[in-house]
């Protein structure tokens, strides 16, 4: 099809140039800010098992991951290196540390009786532990400065600190680190290595994935400019985008919540944040059709923290297809704060009758009950009282809202309209948590006294006439 592909100059080579470099760079300290999915956590793990097996090494290597499954998939990855390289290594399976605090690891022995450790990503699992240290996706842990803070003394002895990430927000510690090099002077000695997506695209990454996929995948037929555009495509917004592919941190300032307080939020990926263990219900609607999303969003109170158990997304279906999606799941739960602004009068009205005045709180959307419903959202975020599923739509969503100050003063919640919605996911939840908060003492109290203030106040100004005193 006159494709002309990147093809690598030597197409035999198990790594691309991005690659090699990355491994033959023996600096004390790495740190690599990268894009997703271009094989670096497969090259770090070819170079934590060469250093590891040579007769002469000194150091165990201690490797943190995002959660236990990629601890899982990083030893599964030095495990088939051993093979390739013919190295003898023995599978020891996950390991007690530290069996008070249940701190354990994948552990691969080779014959010179040096391991190799993974993790997944409590910090607490690096303290008093001697060796070299890998920190794979580093900005996505919960607290990175105290990672870094624990795993840095363990290479006091010798060994290397490895820091592999994409980013998470402008805020986070990882971009720190990364303004630090190239903006104060690299006091901590950093060696920096950089690659956008563009840029393994540029070093033949795309020849290289085309080797491994099947011959009917339609990445088959692309060319880079096409491969770029389509990850691009696939991408929740323009901001996931740069972040996670292109090296850009999101701006935290900008945003109404910071990734860091999204992420010490979010369910780690092996746990089914679905099952719910017996607390009471609540539900937030916020209602679209065509143009937005309409999200039900149910929460389950367990003591003072809010755990998300489903989130429900409809568009383009018509009012009786949504009510026949809705109501299922609105009767399960012990009370519901509905949109009911614009479109949304006529659901809230309709599930006041099926389901009665007790259960069914209406919230009619306004600057000053938007204001009212948000702060609780952030304060949830920042108590980390809240648990949401780890979700780049969710994430998206609750990036999307930004916080403004007008001309006189007033504050206004305001998001961008996207394909994806209009922060719908962002409003279900704040609505949840409305819903969740008039809870008190086994009864409900109806639209708690903040709200109802801003709702009341909200009207008095739609029905104010000039003049009027």
């Amino acid at each position: 099809m006159g494709r002309a592909l990147r093809i690598p100059a030597d197409k035999t080579a198990i790594f691309l140039p991005y690659q090699a470099r990355w491994i033959r760079d023996n600096s004390r300290l790495k740190l690599m800010e990268k894009s997703r999915q271009i094989g670096l956590s497969w090259s770090t793990a070819y170079a934590t098992v060469s250093r590891t097996a040579l007769a002469s090494a000194r150091h165990d290597q201690w490797v943190s991951s995002r959660d236990d499954i990629q601890a899982r998939l990083f030893l599964e990855d030095c495990k088939l290196w051993s093979g390739n390289l013919e190295l003898a290594a023995r599978d020891l399976g996950e390991l007690a540390l530290d069996a008070e605090n249940k701190h354990t690891a994948y552990t691969l022995r080779f014959a010179n009786g040096k391991r190799i450790h993974s993790m997944s990503s409590n910090p607490d699992a690096q303290a008093g532990k001697r060796g070299g240290r890998v920190l794979d996706e580093f900005a996505l842990h919960p607290d990175p400065r105290k990672l870094w803070s624990i795993a840095y003394p363990g290479i006091t002895w010798g060994g290397s600190m490895e820091v592999i990430s994409t980013h998470r927000g402008s805020k986070n510690f990882f971009n720190q680190l990364v303004r630090e090099y190239k903006e104060s002077g690299n006091p901590k000695k950093i060696s920096l290595h950089t690659v956008t997506l563009q840029n393994a695209l540029d070093d033949g990454f795309l020849y290289k994935l085309q080797q491994s996929l099947p011959d009917d995948d339609e990445r088959q037929e692309m060319d880079e400019a096409a491969y770029f555009d389509w990850v691009k495509g696939g991408a929740a917004d323009e901001e996931s985008f740069l972040q996670e592919y292109m090296c850009q941190p999101a701006d935290d300032d900008a945003a109404f919540l910071e990734y860091d307080l999204i992420a010490g939020c979010e369910y780690p990926a092996e746990i089914d944040w679905s099952i719910c263990e017996g607390g009471e219900l609540y539900a937030g609607v916020d209602i679209g059709r065509k143009r937005d999303l309409t999200v039900l969003w149910i929460l389950e109170k367990l003591g003072d923290v809010l755990y998300t158990r489903y989130v429900l997304t409809l568009k383009n279906m018509s009012k009786a297809e949504q009510e026949k999606a809705l109501w299922p799941l609105m009767q399960r739960c012990r009370r519901t704060c509905m949109d009911a602004t614009g479109l949304g009068i006529g659901w809230a009205d309709d599930a006041k009758l099926k389901f009665g005045d007790y259960a069914v709180e209406a919230v009619t959307f306004s600057t000053r009950v938007k204001e009212a419903l948000a702060y609780p959202v952030r304060s949830r975020f920042e108590a980390k009282t809240l648990r949401i599923p780890y979700d780049q739509h969710i994430r998206a969503d609750l990036r999307s809202v930004t916080k403004q100050v007008t001309a006189s003063g007033n504050i206004r919640f305001t998001a961008e309209r996207t394909p994806d919605g209009h922060a719908d996911r962002f409003w279900a939840l704040a609505l949840a948590i409305e819903a969740a908060s008039g809870a008190q003492g086994g009864r409900w109290i109806p639209m708690t006294g903040h709200l109802a203030q801003q709702q009341q106040q909200s009207e008095l100004e739609k029905n104010w006439i000039p003049g009027d005193v």
